[in-house]
């Protein structure tokens, strides 16, 4: 029979030996860099895990989320150490560069290329398309929650994306490469959270603290409701209201930091809109522009008129040159003509 210090070392031994397989699973799984930003929360007398996330995130049921970022049980609710360090993490935001791919950016966060399945599904990446320099993404936080002895995906699923349902078991079972739906005990599950915002509340607390401003998506929101607008000033311009589509596509353009994929659609339809109104050189210029972001831009000539065409090639020889002199102003052959095809 084992004697008491035998067994107390053959405890040890295994509790060691837990720990070191947590470290391994989470050196495992850690992105390449650190996705998401994270602020350190000092726990006050009478705070609770729910009170500390009904203030940083504006919902108390985020409480799951601390229990899980600062490795607590999963007992929430309860009142903790007054003195703890919180982390108290959330989202992050990219302004993609010229030359970067989602690819490349789901290597920079998350350390595998496969996972930009994520940043796509979020940012509404098209099919095979690569993001539009100058976008803003949204990049989800990749919680490290351990699994414990009787997890699967379904009940991680049910605690972090309330209502996801098979979704979220897909979505966790790809992102972390898993094939079943049981991870092992202490293997550390990642858990992309792409709602973690901070509520005005906590984004006030921590600029404070910090004296640093918050990127809270502002540019992203913008552009988002410019993407929703640019249909609008193509309708402009297909039913010939050449003065609003103007009007609307220079308050476009000065209304933020765009996209490159903006900017080119709303040049592209300003410089049919300039023809239409007789600025031969303001057309010029637009499709110049438009061009010095996307060099194989064409019109299609089916549906674009003879007028349009000139002046768009025009502005192909202009940036050709490395830009030429500007067109005169006004041009004959432009006057009130149609620039679109017999659709109108």
């Amino acid at each position: 029979m084992s004697s008491a210090p035998d067994r107390w070392a053959k405890l040890s031994a295994a509790w060691l030996l837990g720990l070191c397989l947590v470290f391994v699973s989470l050196a495992l799984t850690s992105p390449a860099a650190a996705a998401g930003n994270s602020f350190v929360h000092v726990v006050r007398s009478g705070e609770t895990l729910a009170s500390i996330a009904q203030r940083y995130y504006g919902d108390p049921r985020r409480e799951s989320v601390l229990v899980a970022e600062n490795g607590l049980t999963e007992h929430g609710g309860s009142a903790i150490v007054v003195g703890l360090r919180l982390v108290i993490p959330w989202v992050d935001h990219h302004i993609v560069e010229e030359g970067q791919t989602w690819a490349g950016i789901a290597e920079h966060y998350y350390g595998n290329v496969s996972r930009q399945f994520l940043l796509t599904s979020v940012n509404n990446g098209g099919s095979g398309e690569q993001p539009a320099i100058g976008a803003e993404l949204l990049i989800p936080y990749p919680l490290r929650h351990v699994a414990g002895q009787s997890a699967n995906l379904r009940r991680i699923g049910n605690t972090f994306f309330p209502g996801g349902g098979a979704d979220s078991v897909r979505m966790l079972r790809r992102f972390n490469g898993m094939r079943g739906l049981r991870p092992a005990r202490g293997q550390v599950v990642l858990i992309p959270l792409s709602d973690l915002t901070l509520s005005e509340e906590g984004r006030r607390a921590i600029e404070e603290a910090t004296g640093e401003q918050i990127d809270g998506g502002e540019v992203r929101a913008l552009q988002q409701q410019i993407e929703e607008r640019v249909p609008e000033l193509g309708e402009h311009v297909r039913r010939g209201r050449f003065a609003e589509a103007v009007s609307l596509g220079n308050r476009l353009l000065g209304g933020g930091q765009l996209t490159g994929n903006q900017v080119v659609s709303i040049q592209r339809e300003l410089g049919t809109a300039y023809v239409a109104l007789g600025r031969r050189d303001l057309a010029a210029a637009a499709f110049a522009e438009a061009l010095s972001l996307q060099q194989d831009l064409e019109l299609d000539v089916a549906r674009t008129s003879p007028t349009v065409l000139r002046a768009f090639r025009d502005a192909q020889e202009r940036v050709a040159d490395g830009g030429a002199d500007d067109e005169q102003e006004g041009d004959e052959d432009a006057g009130s003509e149609n620039p679109e095809g017999g659709d109108l």
